[in-house]
């Protein structure tokens, strides 16, 4: 478990258990991402429904990019608790593997 408080890690849990790499974040944060994802997810719906009804194709483009910013604010959301509880954890106990992991992810996110 990490040495950090449960208000800067995110959670109290460790984020390896038995070797298997799992995140175990505060009902807080969950509840966040999940609210953020199911906003998106009617977001995408409703894009779909434009299509449908042949809207003009600068409406929809409009719509991508306005759903597009909202998955980077849940990627932020996630990279940052991420920072704060796995990698700080992973680190403090010698795993520098995580270093190179995370930027793979940072470069992924940044396409």
């Amino acid at each position: 478990m990490s040495n950090q408080p449960e208000e800067l890690n995110g959670h109290g849990a460790a984020c390896h258990v038995d070797g298997e790499r799992k995140s175990h974040h505060s009902d807080k944060v969950k509840s966040s991402l999940t609210n953020r994802l199911n906003r998106i997810e009617g977001q995408v719906r409703g894009v779909k429904g434009l299509i449908e009804r042949d809207v003009y194709c600068d409406d929809v483009l409009n719509q991508i990019a306005s759903i597009q910013s909202a998955l980077n604010g849940v990627s932020k959301l996630l990279l940052e608790h991420h920072l704060k509880s796995c990698v700080m954890e992973r680190i403090q106990d010698g795993d520098l593997e995580v270093v190179p992991e995370l930027l793979t992810t940072i470069n992924k996110l940044m396409r």
